[in-house]
Formats: structure tokens, sequence, C-alpha cells
């Protein structure tokens, strides 16, 4: 059964009156019936002051979809947590807690399930702090291996329950067909979640806007979305164009990913600024953004950095989109969409993952 935040999750996450959430949703549709970013962003930043919703840390909430829940809006990814050591994720973590950093991401193969080890051992003590997210990581597989993975999740991240639980890496074509046929993956969330084993549910990608769409005309009750955002993204393969109005108005939850396109390359070539990729894609209608800290200077950069943040003005979003159009064009910096890391040629995804009949 679903689990409120008063009996699970700590005072800093806090539960959003039903009122406050169908209102903030309410003028969050007629912004985006108006195709204002700008004003869409407004409203979030207003929701985040509502009660209950008082950031900790200084670091802002916002509400999650129509969960009755606020957030950070910076996650801790645990993609990158454990890239320099073990001990260093361990303080990553502890440290982000304690600056108010409480929204936590993982997923079940990161650095081949350590990432899970790490965190589920640096949260002893300190689990009803965070709202903690990881991922099935099932890529066309169905709901018995899904719910495999909860259990193994669920032993390395040393907790009974998640607060969010979403479908891994969707982006072949095939996908929705896979997850939704009798004994999919779609199942293995619906079940997680009526066994009080997750609170939420979701799904992730970011190789094609086209899927992701594919995937919400099944008008599933996903409670959040996971989608790569950031100004290079608007001209190329767009999913802030394309996926993020969609969500906005099916009242899923977006989640931003990948502001920096994945390696930060835009940054390494001085095309924009850490801060201007950050606070761009913060300026979007998003719940959160989901940040590759892999030490504990980056933590504290991406802290100040939302911290201080002001939504970028409709003009200045632009004039940066503007800027960037000839290094964004081609897709050069968000390979993601393209590599043939994320094939979606089924021998090649079961030589990596297992056949698909394996249930």
């Amino acid at each position: 059964m679903d689990q409120d935040n008063t009996s699970r999750g700590d005072d800093s996450i806090m539960k959003l009156d039903r009122r406050q959430v169908l209102k903030g949703m309410g003028l969050l549709g007629s912004a985006l019936a108006a195709g204002n970013v700008t004003e869409m962003t407004r409203v979030f930043a207003g929701m985040e002051k509502g009660e209950g919703g008082k950031a900790t840390g200084g670091l802002p909430h916002r509400p999650l979809g129509r969960t009755g829940v606020q957030v950070p809006i910076l996650v801790l990814g645990g993609g990158h947590l454990i890239k320099q050591s073990d001990e260093e994720g361990t303080k990553i973590v502890h440290e982000a807690i304690e600056a108010g950093l409480t929204f936590f991401d993982n997923a079940w193969d990161y650095y081949n399930n350590r990432s899970e080890e790490v965190m589920g051992k640096a949260l002893q003590g300190k689990r009803q702090r965070v709202f903690l997210m990881t991922k099935m990581c099932t890529h066309g597989r169905g709901k018995d291996i899904g719910l495999l993975h909860l259990e193994q999740s669920l032993r390395r991240l040393r907790t009974d329950y998640l607060d969010l639980w979403q479908i891994h890496e969707v982006g072949c074509q095939d996908d929705p067909d896979l997850i939704f046929r009798p004994g999919g993956a779609a199942e293995a969330l619906l079940q997680a979640k009526q066994q009080g084993k997750v609170r939420f549910i979701g799904f992730t990608g970011h190789k094609d806007p086209a899927v992701h769409l594919n995937i919400l005309k099944h008008d599933f009750p996903f409670d959040t979305c996971q989608l790569p955002l950031n100004v290079f993204d608007a001209s190329y393969q767009s999913f802030e164009r394309l996926v993020l109005p969609e969500l906005t108005r099916r009242g899923i939850a977006p989640l931003g990913m990948k502001s920096l396109c994945g390696k930060g390359e835009p940054i390494k070539q001085g095309v924009v600024t850490v801060e201007e990729a950050i606070r761009y894609v913060l300026s979007l209608p998003i719940v959160s953004l989901v940040s590759g800290i892999d030490s504990r200077e980056v933590l504290r950069q991406n802290l100040a950095i939302a911290r201080r943040f002001v939504p970028m003005t409709e003009q200045e979003m632009e004039a940066l989109r503007r800027r960037v159009a000839g290094a964004a064009a081609d897709g050069r910096f968000e390979n993601y969409k393209t590599d043939r890391l994320w094939s979606c040629d089924r021998p090649e995804v079961e030589q990596r993952f297992g056949p698909l009949e394996r249930m």
C-alpha cells in the first residue's frame, strides 16, 4: 500500500496540501496552453513557498507532480557517485544530506551494482532523511526480471521500500510494446506499488522523444518521467519541445538530466558555463534536475548554483539557445541520442543484458 510522507521520509521532504497541488497544476496548465515557459517556471517557484515547502539548507523545493510530496530541485545522481572511490562516494552522500540535498538517484546496474551498495551503506541511520530513487534495468525483459532487480536493489540500498522506482533507459522503438505486453515491466511497477515496496513509479530514457511519447500514449499511471534537458536539446531531437509539454499536461512530474550533456563537453570547450547550463534547465517547468556529482567540490558548486537560482526570462533563454545553435544543430554534444552504445538492435541488446524470453 502507498505510504505518505508523514510515516516515511524526513520532515524536510514535506507533504503538500492537496488543494495547493491542484491549484498549482491548474495554473501550470494555463501557462502551458499559452506556451509561456517562464510563466510555468514562475508557477513552480510559487509552489516552492507553499505550506510545508520551506527549503532545507537554503535549497528550494518543488512539488513532485500530483503526489503531494515536495523534493529538492537538485537530485544527487548515482551514476557518478563513486567515480573517484567508494570512500569519496560515502563522503558525498553524507555532506549532501547535511546540506539539504536529500533526493537521491541510483540504478540497479550503476558501476556493476556497486553504486547502490555504497549509497546503501552511507545511508545507514539516515534513510528516513532522504527521498530515495532507483531503477530497474530490464531493457525489454519482463515483470519477473524487474521484480528481481527490485529485491536486489532493496537489499543493496539496505531499505525495505523505495520512494521512487523507474524503468531505466527506455529508448528503442519496440520498448513500449515490450513494457506493456502481458508480463511486461509495467506490471512490475504496479505490483511493487501495490505491495508497498515503492511509493511512486516512473520511467527514464534519453535516446528518442518519439519513444517517450509512445510510452505516454498508453495512459499508464506514471508519477514521474526522467528525460534529458539542456540548452542544446532545444535544437536537436528535442525532449524539451516534444515531451516536456505532454508531461506537464498529464500532471506527470518531469525530472531533468544531462544538463551538461553527460560528460560536460560543452563546458570543457567553453560553449556554456556550468551555471548557465544548470540555470537554463532549472528555468524549465521541471521538478528536479538529476546532477552528476563525483566529488565534494562539484557538490558544493552545484548546491551554490541551486541556492542562488533565479529563473531565466524567456528572452534570456532564447538568447542562450540562439548563442549555442551552431554547436547544437548536429547533436555533437548529445551523443547519447545517436551513439551505438545505446543500440536498439535486439541481438546486441540481448547479448548485453540477456534474452527477452527471461521473464
